[in-house]
């Protein structure tokens, strides 16, 4: 664990020390490995994640997010909040493509998850991510759609993110990874698509929002004995003074 120090004011911004936090792992790994992996701390890692060994072709692997919420559909027009992001992003027009969402399979302009991204640290994507988001976030056409909806607050920094891969990487040099990967499993019974597991020995990958505060959650978990008990065990080590 490298400990780093945050303004106060800053921590009062959703996501803010985590925006800085990966800036700072990229700093560390520069120069250190091919390779950085970036995953949000409610991250299981079920099996071998082999996929995040990039091709030499590509400079990112990605999943795309969740659900769609403050995405923009690609059928409709841009709406203000996006326009601001791909304008303080400096996203050229033609780097714009159609994406899926994990969970409710909507396309989309691109819409990329901030809680697992493969990079090369040379490549600085986090640092331009970080100066981007410290360098707008505050700007009052914003400040006015956050008092809109509190969504835009909470994902500014995963927008900035999809603006900022937009501007560094083209399409050739990003990849998406499978399904398989960063798997939603707080989601499970809202997946409708074609690539719901239906077993969690399928994933590779999965991200979690407190599952087992369900007192059921070991019936409705689409696991079989062995991986749930391993499960048990983990969550005993990792979250003492939450789980049940």
């Amino acid at each position: 664990m490298i400990p780093f120090e945050v303004v106060h004011e800053v921590l009062k911004f959703p996501f803010a020390a985590f925006v800085l936090a990966a800036a700072l792992a990229e700093s560390k790994a520069s120069a250190q490995t091919e390779f950085l992996v970036w995953l949000g701390t409610n991250t299981i890692v079920l099996q071998e994640p082999s996929r995040f060994l990039l091709s030499d072709d590509k400079n990112l692997g990605f999943r795309p997010v969740h659900h769609t919420l403050v995405g923009s559909r690609y059928d409709t027009q841009l709406d203000s909040f996006w326009k601001l992001i791909y304008q303080y992003c400096n996203v050229p027009e033609d780097r714009i493509f159609p994406m899926k969402t994990h969970v409710d399979g909507i396309t989309i302009r691109p819409y990329f998850n901030a809680g697992m991204l493969i990079t090369r640290p040379e490549k600085e994507l986090f640092k331009t991510w970080s100066d981007t988001f410290f360098r707008v976030y505050q700007e009052p056409s914003l400040q006015e759609i956050y008092r809109q909806d509190e969504r835009y607050t909470i994902f500014f920094h995963q927008a900035v993110l999809s603006g900022i891969i937009l501007s560094t990487f083209t399409s050739d040099e990003i990849q998406e990874l499978p399904p398989t990967y960063n798997y939603p499993i707080h989601l499970f019974t809202e997946d409708m698509t074609d690539h719901r597991p239906s077993s969690l020995e399928e994933l590779v990958t999965i991200r979690h929002e407190g599952f087992y505060k369900d007192p059921q959650w070991m019936k409705k978990m689409p696991a079989r004995e062995a991986l749930k008990q391993w499960l048990v065990r983990q969550l005993n080590e990792f979250y003492p003074a939450d789980f049940s």
